[in-house]
């Protein structure tokens, strides 16, 4: 079982106090090259007034706005990475996954249905209301940011899971000894998480229950599958096809991408996987890898 392999480890709760502080003294670290490049721009006063969807404008590329970005996360997953090993003696494929290596395969999968899913909503809204959107492609900054989005997204979103399905999901379970409450803490801090977004100050709260859903359905596929790998390719295939496909001045991903929404958004709109597109995965994950047992790999007890 994916949980129990906390309790192989060293997994006290101050442990994860400790450890939670130093992966976010990391990110912050990752994040000093952002600063000073908008200090550099505007100053210390001028800094304190910009919010994140004006960082581009600031920095006059796109490309390199989400490298800084993005690279807050590269330092944030190499402090995970360190707090595993040296504070919990725990190996990565245990926080990873119960099997004895990691399935590649399940990755592949996974990120395939988020690119697919990605890809025919975008087409849907596109044909529905095409004077919503405007031609955005470029043909060498979109190679750049085809190069960033591959390399380095997979690093960002691998870092949400980790934390959260991961080393978060596993801690509070092993001091619990139930599923339940950390796949519904985990879900609320990953949903909460987003809440400085730019869409959310765009669309209003009402949107972090998209957020919140998102992260209940990871964490869903995380305990039944009994491993990342399923959650890790989804949120791959979902944050990198948005961050080539669509961009928008309000999003949190401001890029060079094949098109760029002009219409006014509607909270509803975002709010659809929660009651359609996510249930429909799980039925396919479902039948595809032969899950039982959704009570007690969901609310079961840890022994």
């Amino acid at each position: 079982m994916y949980i129990e392999n906390v309790l192989k480890v060293k997994n006290d709760w101050w442990r994860y106090i400790i450890g939670c502080l130093v992966i976010f003294i990391a990110t912050q670290i990752g994040s000093i090259p952002l600063i000073l490049a908008i200090f550099s721009k505007v100053g210390v006063e001028g800094a304190s007034k910009i919010d994140q969807t004006s960082m581009m404008t600031i920095l006059g590329d796109s490309n390199l706005t989400f490298f800084y970005v993005l690279l807050t996360f590269v330092f944030g997953f190499l402090g995970l990475l360190l707090v595993v090993k040296y504070i919990h003696n725990q190996t990565f494929l245990s926080l990873t996954t119960s099997r004895k290596k990691v399935d590649f395969s399940k990755i592949a999968t996974s990120f395939i249905v988020a690119c697919f899913i990605i890809l025919t909503t975008t087409i849907i809204s596109y044909l529905m209301s095409p004077d919503d959107y405007i031609y955005n492609f470029e043909l060498k900054p979109f190679l750049i940011l085809c190069l960033i989005s591959f390399l380095l997204v997979p690093i960002q979103t691998s870092w949400e899971e980790y934390m959260f399905r991961g080393y978060l999901m596993q801690g509070i379970g092993g001091i619990v000894k139930n599923k339940w409450i950390p796949l519904l803490i985990t879900s609320l801090s990953f949903g909460f998480l987003h809440y400085w977004n730019p869409e959310v100050m765009k669309l209003g709260s009402i949107l972090l229950i998209h957020y919140v859903s998102t992260g209940l359905f990871l964490g869903i596929i995380t305990l039944m599958d009994k491993g990342m790998e399923l959650a890790i390719g989804f949120h791959a295939g979902n944050n990198i096809l948005i961050s080539l496909l669509v961009t928008a001045d309000w999003t949190v991903f401001q890029t060079n991408s094949i098109l760029k929404s002009i219409g006014e958004p509607e909270a509803i709109s975002m709010l659809i996987p929660l009651f359609i597109i996510y249930p429909m995965v799980l039925l396919y994950f479902s039948k595809k890898y032969n899950w039982i047992n959704w009570k007690e790999n969901l609310t079961g007890k840890i022994n």
